[in-house]
């Protein structure tokens, strides 16, 4: 019977400190969308692990009580800290680019990513948010850039023209 107890304790302390944890993430703002609704628009900050000099903020619709949260969602992404080359060097360049963020919506399969891709020609790392299920026959999507001007990721085009391929 103590086992037991004592497995009880431990459980509900984990699960306690579970949920106390879950208010600590990044969120940023909380706008509950009436008195009359269960939804409410969240905002994150999220960093992207590959260049810490870029913060994005995601905004989207919590569904309380809910089965499924809808797809809409926002995306703006600032440089906030340095940029550098080898911040540049380290990331995918493909043309599929890469996931840096990944977020559940609802226990039906549906999740928010967020995927970096790089123009190369104009300097610019793209940030695309995208809904992985089909909403209203629509893949909901938003997009911010980042330009690397003024960054020491830039690279001069007069000198970058000039060099031999």
């Amino acid at each position: 019977m103590k086992r037991v107890n004592k497995a009880l304790m431990s459980l509900l302390a984990v699960t306690l400190a579970g949920t106390l944890l879950t208010g600590c993430g990044d969120d940023v703002g909380k706008v509950s969308l009436g008195l009359f609704t269960t939804k409410d628009v969240i905002i994150d900050a999220k960093q992207d692990p590959k260049i810490p000099g870029v913060t994005c903020h995601i905004s989207r619709i919590e569904a309380n009580l809910d089965f499924a949260d809808p797809s809409d969602m926002g995306i703006s992404c600032r440089q906030t800290g340095p940029i550098s080359a080898a911040d540049i060097a380290n990331i995918d360049k493909s043309k599929h680019g890469e996931v840096v963020f990944t977020e559940s919506l609802s226990i039906l399969f549906k999740s928010l990513k967020v995927r970096r891709i790089y123009d190369a020609p104009n300097q610019t790392l793209l940030y695309l948010s995208y809904s992985t299920k089909e909403t209203n026959g629509s893949h909901k999507h938003a997009l911010s850039t980042v330009p690397l001007y003024g960054s020491q990721a830039w690279i001069d085009p007069v000198i970058s023209a000039a060099q031999p391929k």
